[in-house]
């Protein structure tokens, strides 16, 4: 069984990498192929993921990445990952995939209809500029398989290049995960 890390706009960095060590993660799944772009910021990155790559490309990627001959247990996803992996969880192989755990998945809100064959645990940020974070929550604590936390950290907490970076959150974080992953072994 290994664990899957779907990175945000940033891509694969040296922090995401040691996250992946720290939970003993076998594959990173980023959306420039590995990769590192060294974006001086969070908007430059935003905006080269947009003009570049795309929503679908990127859930392309992460759908040819899981590959049959390798038993996944549980699936981590950042931001665009985290709306990918959920995206995703309507249509993975249940053999394949036996969880999820996405951080801060903003476009989730424009996919409330996905019905997850998987479990799949959506962690929330205390708010977002574009929609309510806490009406989301609730549309989505009717749908199967699913459950939602809020926290009280901003939207990048757990990425190191993000402007919202809190160490004392990752922390907490670095260990629910393991716990997490230890739960599904």
């Amino acid at each position: 069984m290994s664990i899957v890390l779907v990175s945000d706009v940033f891509g694969k960095t040296p922090a995401l990498v040691q996250l992946s060590e720290a939970l003993n993660g076998k594959v990173i799944v980023d959306p420039y192929d590995g990769k590192d772009m060294n974006f001086a910021n969070e908007a430059e990155a935003y905006a080269y993921f947009m003009a570049e790559v795309g929503f679908e490309v990127y859930l392309a990627k992460l759908k040819k990445a899981l590959v049959p001959s390798q038993s996944v247990s549980t699936l981590i996803g950042f931001s665009i990952g985290a709306s990918l992996v959920w995206k995703l969880s309507e249509s993975v192989d249940c053999d394949l995939v036996k969880r999820a755990i996405c951080f801060y998945g903003s476009q989730i809100r424009n996919l409330t209809e996905v019905a997850p064959k998987i479990d799949i645990e959506l962690i929330f940020p205390k708010s977002e500029p574009h929609f309510n974070v806490s009406e989301l929550i609730v549309n989505l604590s009717k749908t199967p398989r699913v459950t939602t936390t809020q926290v009280d950290y901003l939207h990048g907490f757990m990425n190191f290049y993000s402007d919202n970076f809190n160490q004392q959150a990752y922390n907490e974080h670095l260990e629910l995960l393991r716990g997490r992953i230890h739960e599904t072994s």
